[in-house]
């Protein structure tokens, strides 16, 4: 798996079924800042409540206006001519619960402001991720991300003045001390 973090400013997403794990979906990228098209032919009161729905399946032409779309509780077969449909596109897919249809998977997540940690086993076992972000919880306190904006703050002004790489890391790291983080 090649870890990476998409900009929600500059990625537009999908979400495209019926229940509720879609409507988790799109609170799990609401969360990150995104603002998912939803799609669903059949959207359950949860899905409803959580985003302005489409009310029916996007035809597969549709799906090349989105970088990555989500599928959730729709038919193996529906799921499947979705998703190749998007993959023919250029269009990243995960299809919930399904790892031979997913070119990515979706990790557990920490938010500590700005930061973000993440935990995934490549769909091998969700609760393997889960039990990961929950440890993840308890070693990064909310104080992580006040510290990281005052290391952000700090980084530019150091920036401004002509800092050096190994200057601005080593001023994150006394930062982070002082903070009792490291």
């Amino acid at each position: 798996m090649i870890p990476i973090y998409l900009n929600p400013a500059h990625v537009r997403v999908a979400v495209i079924g019926r229940g509720r794990l879609a409507a988790r979906r799109v609170a799990w990228l609401q969360a990150a800042g995104a603002c998912p098209d939803v799609w669903s032919d059949a959207p359950e009161a949860e899905l409803s409540a959580a985003a302005d729905v489409r009310v029916r399946l996007p035809l597969v032409e549709e799906l090349s206006a989105y970088q990555a779309v989500w599928i959730a509780e729709l038919q193996r077969a529906e799921a499947e001519a979705l998703a190749q449909g998007a993959r023919d596109a250029g269009v990243l897919v995960n299809v919930e619960d399904v790892i031979a249809l997913c070119d990515f998977h979706t990790p557990a997540v920490v938010r500590r402001g700005r930061l973000t940690l993440a935990a995934a086993t490549g769909g091998a076992s969700p609760a393997v991720a889960r039990a990961a972000r929950e440890r993840l919880e308890q070693s990064f306190p909310e104080s992580w991300g006040l510290a990281l904006d005052e290391i952000s703050g700090a980084r530019a002004a150091l920036r401004e003045r002509g800092a050096s790489f190994d200057d601005l890391v080593a001023d994150a790291r006394a930062r982070l001390a002082r903070h009792k983080l490291v």
